[in-house]
């Protein structure tokens, strides 16, 4: 199982690093494929339960919403979010599932949960010293989740948030936070200039709020009995495993790339 993992690490990385280093048109084809794969994984999630969201909408928002992030001027924001509600909405008269509204809901909540937040990378990505900022996240997050996988392992005693995720504890938590906390602060100095305190900030934001990503799927696995999104990735799961921790904390990281200079 180890070497399967590691081995498909490996093969992910070579795929991602790439498109990663010259940005633009290749970084954004890779994100919408990682994007629409994530998507059919939610609707399929679902679609073991007792509801049908639909998959092409969802699909089709998905890549319009990161369409948005690589040409902004083209796609203005708030037309296609209007489009977006109008649109699924109209679609779904014609769903003959049994709920209708409710797969209509889980359609659009697909596409913002997976296309929206992931269209974030291909805005952190086009910042000056993008690279450098998807890489300090990256690595922060990772981080954070290995640390808190082995520290969990070797001394975790006080369960974390049984309800969603039984196997995760405080100690494994808190000390993955502080893993995220240090590697931020070293690379943020180094790659970025940023001050110490600023770098470490923005460290131990990112590994608080990472496993909440993680946990934010377990909970929609765990009410559709599924273990796993897929098993596209040997030894993984599927793309939404891979993503659920980066879908909510690259936004925290464009965001403070971005928003946070303005203010200082």
């Amino acid at each position: 199982m180890l070497r399967t993992r590691v081995i498909s690490a490996i093969v992910l990385l070579a795929i991602v690093a790439i498109p990663l280093i010259l940005g633009g048109l290749p970084f954004f084809v890779l994100v919408a494929a990682f994007g629409l794969i994530a998507t059919y994984e939610f609707v399929i999630l679902f679609r073991k339960g007792q509801h049908a969201p639909m998959l092409i909408v969802a699909a089709a928002l998905t890549l319009a919403f990161i369409a948005q992030a690589q040409w902004p001027a083209l796609l203005p924001l708030a037309p296609l979010l209007t489009a977006a509600v109008i649109a699924s909405l109209i679609a779904s008269l014609w769903n003959k599932s049994e709920h209708p509204a409710s797969d209509w809901a889980l359609t659009l909540a697909g596409a913002l949960y997976v296309g929206w937040l992931l269209s974030n990378f291909v805005r952190l990505r086009a910042q000056d010293q993008g690279l450098y900022w998807v890489l300090l996240g990256a690595l922060a997050i990772w981080t954070a989740d290995a640390t808190a996988y082995f520290s969990g392992r070797a001394y975790g005693k006080h369960p974390w948030w049984p309800r969603h995720s039984p196997k995760k504890t405080w100690e494994g938590y808190l000390t993955g936070a502080a893993a995220a906390t240090v590697v931020t602060a070293v690379l943020g100095v180094l790659l970025l200039q940023l001050s110490p305190l600023e770098a470490a900030a923005l460290g131990l934001l990112i590994g608080l709020a990472a496993p909440l990503g993680d946990l934010a799927e377990s909970m929609i696995k765990r009410e559709v009995g599924a273990k796993d999104s897929s098993n596209f990735i040997p030894g993984h799961g599927g793309f939404l495993d891979r993503l659920d921790s980066l879908l909510i904390t690259i936004p925290i990281v464009y965001y403070w790339a971005t928003v946070l200079p303005r203010w200082g």
